[in-house]
């Protein structure tokens, strides 16, 4: 059964479930909870790590060399269990190991490792990837961690995305789930996404390149979150419309596209991992307010 330990400094309090190694509650210690809840009335999911794949397959199917294999939407390591191989007052680390169970789905030899660890009003969340196999590692990866929207105290306060880089990057069209095409134009100006429910009636804003290394999830005159990103260039907003949350969803990888093969190294952004290597990827959130 699943198993979830709790981490805490003078100023915030994370809980992490041994499934999936998925966080349940990010709290400052007034009692605010700015992570969702998982009301099933919405979606049951709060901050699932994304791997192999992020988003979805052509059919639910991925094809390595040519063989087909069943892989669900955002791939299989948020519906396992992982193992809690350390834990501090402040830090938690859980890993998952592939085996024969996972290999008769993804045909690859792995060890994945999720850090949670607070420092102040940060808290930092870090994936590692390593190839314990012979053949290349080839992966996506992503991060998709779901934030109460409006913000705790901020509830009839307009609510914006800004870029640190004040850019207006592209967006493109999920076309049942898979990427279509670039839409004309950007939905931020100058940087800036004013937030309503109404940007989510088609699905997911995925933003393929240019969105930078860090944004914030804010309300005017009100409590904001700020976010870096590290070795995440794709960077996507979803929410279930008309849902009480945002998904700040940062990632190395994207769904396959539309019309397109389903052979997972022709994915958008998948690494392809040598022999012994690893690789890091991780984002930082600082609760202001």
């Amino acid at each position: 059964m699943p198993q979830t330990i709790r981490i805490e400094n003078a100023d915030l309090m994370v809980e992490v479930s041994t499934l999936g190694a998925e966080m349940q509650s990010l709290k400052t210690t007034d009692g605010r909870d700015w992570l969702w809840n998982g009301d099933t009335a919405w979606w049951t999911g709060r901050s699932p790590i994304l791997f192999p794949i992020v988003g979805k397959a052509p059919g639910d199917r991925l094809a390595v060399n040519g063989q087909i294999y069943p892989m669900a939407q955002h791939g299989i390591a948020r519906r396992r269990e992982f193992s809690l191989v350390e834990q501090t007052s402040n830090a938690c680390r859980h890993e998952l190991v592939s085996n024969a169970e996972t290999r008769a789905v993804y045909p690859f030899d792995f060890r994945l490792t999720l850090e949670h660890c607070l420092e102040g009003r940060k808290l930092s969340v870090t994936a590692t990837v390593e190839n314990i196999g012979e053949p290349p590692l080839p992966f996506g990866i992503g991060f998709h961690p779901a934030f109460r929207w409006p913000l705790p105290g901020a509830e009839n306060k307009r609510h914006a995305v800004m870029l640190d880089n004040g850019a207006e990057p592209g967006v493109v069209q999920l076309e049942d789930g898979l990427i279509g095409r670039t839409l004309p134009t950007s939905p931020f100006t100058a940087g800036r996404l004013d937030l309503a429910h109404s940007l989510f009636d088609n699905d997911a804003l995925i933003f393929p390149e240019g969105a930078g290394t860090g944004l914030t999830f804010g309300a005017d005159g009100g409590p904001r979150l700020s976010f870096t990103f590290e070795n995440l260039p794709n960077i996507a907003l979803w929410q279930k419309p008309g849902a009480p949350f945002l998904c700040i969803e940062p990632w190395h990888g994207m769904a396959a596209h539309a019309g397109g093969t389903a052979e997972l190294v022709e994915r958008p952004y998948t690494v392809a991992l040598a022999a012994g290597d690893e690789m890091r990827f991780g984002f930082t959130v600082e609760i202001n307010g």
